[in-house]
């Protein structure tokens, strides 16, 4: 059976903004349903417009971009609770493709019923806005980690981003969580070669600040590896659900 809004257990992690019993009712008309995929299942492909927009209720999946050639450049992983399909809901296609990295289920909903929220729920259609905004400043410091991070801080910026990340959802425990992706993943991601990832990885295990084996990621001193990796904000902020 699928999840009701009102029973979901997202919403009883800290990071999500609280939603009232109206604003409840309101998603829950705009759910037309679940979907259980596989690992490895295209969610959405670049240039698709799909009638469809997702919120990840369980597992992990990824946001890519291929190029003619055929590389590929990861432009951000997906944790539960994140909001699939924004791009073509309002532009009308992707612009990049989403790929299931885990076993997840996503709560499926109409596509065409998004301007519902501008018109019925404006604050509800705020929280649309301020999920496109996260997107464009996480962007903005992916760049940033591009051009100006050694391969060392980039690095230990993104596996402290994860690992934030990964607290505020209660997915870490004995400063431990499951992180089910690949080095190339971790490589597309942040423009370094496999090779050199996996060195710099093997440097950040060898002065204890990050190990990362078998899909876990352990991260004994965060603030440490923060510091690597030029991070000064370990809070992260309050979200929207939808």
């Amino acid at each position: 059976m699928a999840t009701r809004c009102d029973s979901c257990p997202l919403r009883q992690a800290e990071i999500f903004e609280k939603m009232n019993g109206e604003d409840i009712q309101f998603t829950q008309r705009f759910k037309v349903g679940e979907l259980s995929v596989d690992p490895g299942t295209p969610l959405l492909m670049e240039g698709s417009n799909s009638p469809q927009l997702f919120t990840a209720l369980h597992g992990m999946g990824l946001r890519y971009k291929l190029l003619p050639n055929g590389r590929r450049q990861v432009v951000s992983l997906i944790f539960p609770g994140d909001f699939i399909g924004l791009q073509a809901g309002i532009m009308g296609e992707m612009g990049h493709s989403v790929e299931a990295t885990t076993k997840m289920t996503l709560c499926v909903f109409d596509r065409s019923e998004i301007w519902s929220f501008f018109k019925e729920r404006p604050e509800r259609a705020f929280s649309l806005t301020w999920l496109a905004a996260v997107e464009e400043h996480f962007l903005g410091d992916t760049l940033a980690t591009l051009g100006q991070r050694t391969a060392m801080q980039s690095i230990a910026w993104a596996l402290s981003r994860v690992f934030v990340r990964g607290q505020a959802l209660d997915m870490v425990h004995n400063g431990a969580m499951k992180f089910p992706y690949k080095q190339q993943d971790i490589a597309d991601a942040l423009g370094l070669s496999l090779v050199h990832t996996n060195k710099t990885l093997a440097a950040l295990k060898a002065k204890q600040l990050a190990h990362w084996s078998d899909g876990t990621l352990r991260i004994p001193d965060l603030e440490a590896l923060a510091e690597v990796g030029l991070l000064d904000n370990l809070e992260p902020a309050t979200r929207p659900i939808i």
